[in-house]
């Protein structure tokens, strides 16, 4: 019943536009457009305004300062969206970066939100600023933006003196869509950061995400939507290296590589993305954490293969169980038991809609069988598949499976094959105020069986007042995700959290915040209490985009495997000994707008059977638009009695970023971690000569703290988008 009450909560959504308060028809031209940001072709002048922003912030339903003007149309290749943004305020436009996929609400921009399936889930968004800088990002799960996606569109800008103009061309080759469709979801937002202000066409509520398919108008056609023609992409690359292990003494070693991506529209709607020996050796380096965990830590993906449409294979169940994690994927555990990459030879992923409802994804890489350090061939396939129910919400099934294709004598005791099914709901309200999250996984491994799955939920209630979640999760004794981030296993998990708002009016502060926090962990039989944690927090967000936030919580914790918690190889705490402590912190963050602005966080309290004190600092200055110069750094003294280790942990990296053009960019990140003996030097040129296509030089270093070479090497990269 209770599941069933909020199924019922979907049959109230609006998905038929006629009558809609917010909508606008398109028509079709036959004139040719330039795209130079002067709006003076007739089509233009033909063209229906939409006008009447409404501010989602800081005031909520009170219209902007600015006024912003649209104007939308389309051809047989194109749609074009036209817009006048008025700025009379005499300041100079902030804007981060001259780099593209900026932040878009760290700058003065304008975007428009599509969604042609008009299942307030799946989308693009595309903006630009009054430096014609692009933004493009898919959009999953309603208001998640993948900014990774690339794709070609044009763009241009005219800036006067008290407004400026954008005209934009998106061929309908780069969109996805079903045939014979005549309306689309749309909305067009404008972030006016001199004034602090957001705005869109069709309204948000001040509590959600603004970029959001859950609230939108729709665009209806003059003529339904036909197929434009194959759609074929290759992009291949060349790349060569140099490389030297300074501290094992080897040679250097020098390589070269080649190989390609294709995209292919099977229809307009269902993509074939093809890859062939892929290189990711020019992917940014991961930022290192300091590890007090006990259990594995997580680091992003951030190879661009496996983060496109990511959302159909990564999105499953929750953050700590996770069925499929592509970084499983080409990085490996040798016969010595280190962890490096394994060569990928190739991989096809299949995504995309069939008809209105249902969205289908089928993703399978092979890795090399790797002679030198005992890796077998593995074959990687994950199958899902996306059933929409209702407005908004949808069924889930996902079927991953790993299979051991070739091995070597002496090399790695990998099972033959590990396997996973699991089915998930996912509900989301026609306003989004109900969210959450269902499932259910079971694995398959030949040494393992019994209380091999996994369930959950979370469920979420959000309106201007108050946000209420629940969750809940079991994973069992055996459930063994080998291609996906289980770090815990054996346990319930109950997870309880309440936020109550308060909105003053005339006053300095924006929002104020208080939120009670609970977490529980008991053994797999819910019998035994191995963690809990109560927290109590306040966050005051400030108009200027400032924020307070003060926290206090109650933490438990039982240990069932011997712990060192400096993690410095010092002696363990005992199996079975409990430990309770309470600490206290606070942080603030300056006003982003600025050129100068800095993070600060600091708490101090128990820590296992000693103390804890914690400080993180982070200060960025902005020579806007040309890069930014920031300074991060972390500190944790702990202090335990003996015979157990104390340590001071440090964690520092400058970074570096300049954009010369919105064409040449050069980034430079140094990481210091102490923990781990090792200062990390990272330096990646790119140079964008064509639209998606681009230049890449590396240099990488890692150093002990005595600045002595551990290693280094050299990445030379150049990629190229064809289409055919």
């Amino acid at each position: 019943m209770f599941f069933l009450f909020f199924l019922s909560l979907q049959a109230r959504g609006q998905t038929d536009p006629d009558g809609y308060e917010f909508e606008v028809e398109i028509f079709e031209i036959d004139e040719d457009i330039k795209i130079d940001g002067r709006l003076d072709e007739g089509a233009w002048g033909r063209a229906k305004k939409v006008t009447g922003f409404i501010q989602q912030f800081p005031d909520e339903g009170d219209p902007p300062a600015e006024e912003t003007e649209v104007k939308i149309m389309y051809d047989q290749r194109n749609l074009y969206i036209g817009a006048r943004i008025h700025d009379t305020t005499e300041s100079p436009h902030i804007i981060s970066s001259l780099q593209r996929d900026y932040d878009f609400f760290e700058n003065d921009a304008f975007g428009v939100l599509l969604g042609p399936y008009d299942d307030g889930a799946n989308g693009f968004f595309f903006a630009v600023n009054p430096l014609n800088i692009q933004l493009e990002a898919l959009v999953t799960n309603g208001d998640n933006l993948q900014e990774v996606w690339d794709n070609r569109w044009t763009s241009a800008v005219q800036v006067y003196d008290d407004y400026w103009e954008v005209e934009i061309a998106i061929p309908f080759k780069t969109l996805r869509f079903n045939e014979g469709t005549d309306y689309w979801r749309i909305n067009f937002i404008r972030n006016d950061r001199k004034n602090f202000q957001a705005s869109s066409w069709t309204p948000a509520p001040i509590h959600q995400n603004l970029i959001n398919l859950a609230f939108t108008g729709y665009m209806l056609w003059e003529n339904p939507l036909r197929s434009r023609g194959p759609n074929i992409s290759v992009i291949p690359y060349v790349a060569g290296n140099t490389m030297k292990n300074h501290e094992a003494g080897t040679p250097s070693e020098q390589g070269a590589a080649a190989g390609l991506d294709a995209k292919i529209a099977v229809t307009p709607a269902l993509n074939l993305d093809l890859t062939l020996n892929p290189d990711f050796s020019t992917v940014e380096v991961d930022q290192q954490q300091t590890n007090l965990d006990r259990f594995e830590i997580y680091f992003p993906e951030r190879r661009q293969f496996f983060l496109e449409n990511a959302d159909l294979f990564s999105d499953f169940g929750f953050t700590s169980i996770r069925p499929f994690f592509s970084r499983r994927i080409g990085i490996a555990t040798d016969s010595l038991g280190r962890t490096t990459e394994n060569r990928i030879i190739g991989g096809a992923r299949l995504n995309g809609k069939i008809g209105d409802n249902f969205r289908l994804g089928l993703l399978n890489m092979q890795t090399a069988r790797e002679e030198g350090v005992g890796f077998p061939g593995q074959n990687f396939t994950v199958a899902t598949f996306q059933q929409k129910m209702f407005s908004r919400s949808n069924i889930a099934g996902i079927f991953v499976n790993r299979e051991t294709t070739s091995r070597q004598e002496g090399g790695t005791s990998l099972p033959d094959y590990n396997r996973l099914i699991g089915l998930d709901y996912n509900l989301a309200s026609p306003n989004d105020r109900w969210n959450g999250i269902f499932f259910v996984h079971k694995t398959f491994s030949p040494h393992l069986s019994g209380d091999d799955y996994s369930h959950a939920s979370y469920l979420r209630y959000n309106t201007r007042r108050f946000e209420i979640t629940w969750n809940h999760e079991y994973v069992g004794e055996n459930f063994n995700a080998e291609v996906g981030y289980v770090p815990r296993v054996g346990y319930w998990r109950l997870e309880p959290s309440a936020e109550f708002r308060i909105y003053p009016l005339g006053t300095a502060a924006q929002v104020h915040k208080f939120k009670v926090y609970y977490d529980l962990y008991k053994d797999s039989n819910f019998g035994l209490k191995t963690d809990e944690r109560f927290t109590f927090n306040y966050r005051m967000e400030f108009r200027n985009t400032a924020y307070l936030n003060f926290r206090l919580y109650n933490e438990f914790i039982y240990l069932f495997f011997p712990f060192d918690p400096t993690r410095t190889d010092g002696e363990q705490l005992s199996e079975g000994t409990t430990h309770q402590y309470t600490r206290a912190g606070v942080t603030y963050v300056s006003d982003v707008r600025k050129r100068l602005n800095f993070y600060a966080s600091t708490y101090y309290g128990g820590f296992y059977n000693g103390t804890r004190a914690y400080f993180r600092n982070e200060i960025i200055y902005r020579a806007q638009p040309y890069g930014s110069v920031s300074l991060f750094a972390e500190f944790n003294s702990i202090n335990l009695p003996e015979p157990y280790n104390s340590a001071d942990l440090w964690l520092v990296g400058p970074r570096f970023e300049i954009s010369f053009t919105d064409e040449l960019f050069l980034s430079t990140f140094i990481q210091y971690n102490n923990q781990i003996n090792n200062i990390n030097l990272n330096t990646r040129f790119q140079w964008r000569f064509k639209p998606v296509s681009d230049l890449f030089i590396v240099y990488r270093d890692d150093y002990f703290p005595n600045l002595q070479v551990k290693n280094r090497s050299v990445v030379l990269k150049l990629t190229y988008w064809l289409n055919l």
